[in-house]
């Protein structure tokens, strides 16, 4: 019985992932708003009954798209905080990272995707403080920098915040209302440099 049950599993994940792979491409193609559940199953090769039994909305899929982007983030390796090297050094590092995954293409349309169909929804409100409950890379560091007393920071969140909030004025919001082009390697570097300095300056103990 229990071989039969993981083939069973198997097919049912690759099918999932056929139907998040559709969504991807038609989404971005055609736009949420005119894509069916017809066309997703057509396009992922499965039948609609499928494609309900893994995601009841289409609302749903694009919150799926968005969290397992955020997961794969969250899993990528980054750097982990060392009492043995300079502060700026290490968050620079963090904050470039950040800034790579915040203006990858895929990141951008997922987030135009969210904002666009989904930004009011209550849902999406909800969906989304899950997500952002979870710790990030920069959040880690600075909770090991202040445990290390090398930062002097009463409330991590808020600072981890403040970081977020720099590196998105400058390399999320431009692209998603398409004011301007996505940042060079150069211009990345000099922007991290200038919100690690704004942060070291604040915190640094």
């Amino acid at each position: 019985m229990k071989p039969m049950n993981t083939e069973k599993q198997t097919r049912s994940q690759i099918k999932r992932a056929a139907i998040i792979e559709a969504a991807r491409t038609t989404f971005k193609e055609l736009g949420v708003a005119a894509t069916s559940m017809d066309k997703l199953a057509e396009v992922a090769g499965v039948s609609k009954r499928t494609v309900y039994n893994h995601f009841a909305t289409k609302e749903a899929l694009v919150m799926t798209l968005m969290t397992d982007l955020w997961q794969q983030a969250l899993s990528q390796p980054s750097v982990i905080y060392s009492s043995h090297q300079p502060l700026a050094e290490q968050l620079q590092q963090l904050v470039r990272f950040d800034m790579d995954y915040i203006q990858s293409e895929e990141h951008i349309e997922v987030s135009r995707m969210v904002i666009g169909h989904l930004f009011y929804t209550t849902e999406m409100q909800e969906e989304l403080q899950k997500v952002i409950k979870e710790e990030t890379a920069i959040l880690r560091w600075i909770k090991a920098a202040t445990l290390d007393g090398r930062l002097t920071v009463t409330n991590v969140e808020q600072a981890q915040g403040e970081v977020q909030s720099l590196i998105k004025g400058q390399c999320f919001w431009p692209l998603i209302f398409q004011v301007e082009e996505p940042l060079n390697d150069q211009q990345k570097d000099d922007i991290a440099a200038s919100i690690v300095t704004m942060f070291l300056c604040r915190y640094q103990a």
